[in-house]
């Protein structure tokens, strides 16, 4: 069974229903004014933001900050222990682009629509997030990513990220993101007693050699 579905089940649960109403007045700006009539229960609105990616288990920022705005304390402490054992099953290649992810979402800017054409996230899609996020701009570079790593599934990997930013000369974005790798690397060492953390770095130091001129196809 799912733990994050049964996380969602759990918070539906302890909610009453002012609080429910609170949450759907919270998500105006996220859920269609037709969505949120329809929705009658803690459930019916988590399966709507699920839907729309607003929600899952990689990402509960969103329900993080409803929980915090009904002051649920006793529901945060679900999601706290939630995230912590979600952190210790997290394979070391998704902690590595997760941190990646981060990186361009704070660096990028405007120039995110060029990285996700050379990620092949198509015009459709572009214009889709660019409605979906109209004044967030960090949300619409990091769905257009969401998008990208869905699309690729496990060929979605941070050497093809750092040679998609060179190809779009965003350099310092993905220098910061080899960097970065490198510490990583450095910090599993340590804590291991062994090299291993040094290949995902050592890959992206070399990408550039190892991947395919600029503008050529993958």
């Amino acid at each position: 069974m799912d733990p994050f579905l049964v996380l969602l089940h759990s918070v539906s649960t302890g909610l009453s229903n002012d609080e429910l109403t609170e949450l759907k007045f919270l998500c105006r700006s996220r859920v269609g004014k037709r969505k949120l009539e329809r929705v009658q229960s803690g459930l019916d609105l988590f399966n709507v933001l699920l839907e729309q990616n607003e929600l899952d288990s990689e990402h509960t920022e969103l329900l993080r900050e409803l929980l915090v705005s009904l002051r649920r304390q006793d529901l945060l402490q679900r999601l706290d222990s939630f995230e912590a054992g979600a952190a210790g099953r997290v394979p070391p290649e998704e902690r590595d682009l997760r941190a990646a992810f981060d990186i361009i979402c704070d660096n990028v800017g405007k120039d995110w629509r060029r990285l996700a054409r050379h990620l092949k996230v198509t015009d459709i899609k572009i214009d889709a997030i660019e409605e979906k996020y109209p004044r967030n701009l960090t949300e619409q570079v990091r769905e257009s990513l969401r998008v990208w790593k869905s699309t690729k599934r496990e060929d979605a990997t941070v050497s093809h990220l750092v040679r998609a930013l060179r190809a779009c000369q965003l350099n310092l974005v993905a220098d910061l993101i080899v960097e970065d790798q490198q510490a990583r690397g450095l910090e599993d060492e340590d804590v291991s007693g062994r090299g291993g953390g040094s290949s995902i770095a050592g890959s992206l130091t070399s990408c550039d050699s190892d991947g395919p001129t600029l503008g050529a196809p993958w």
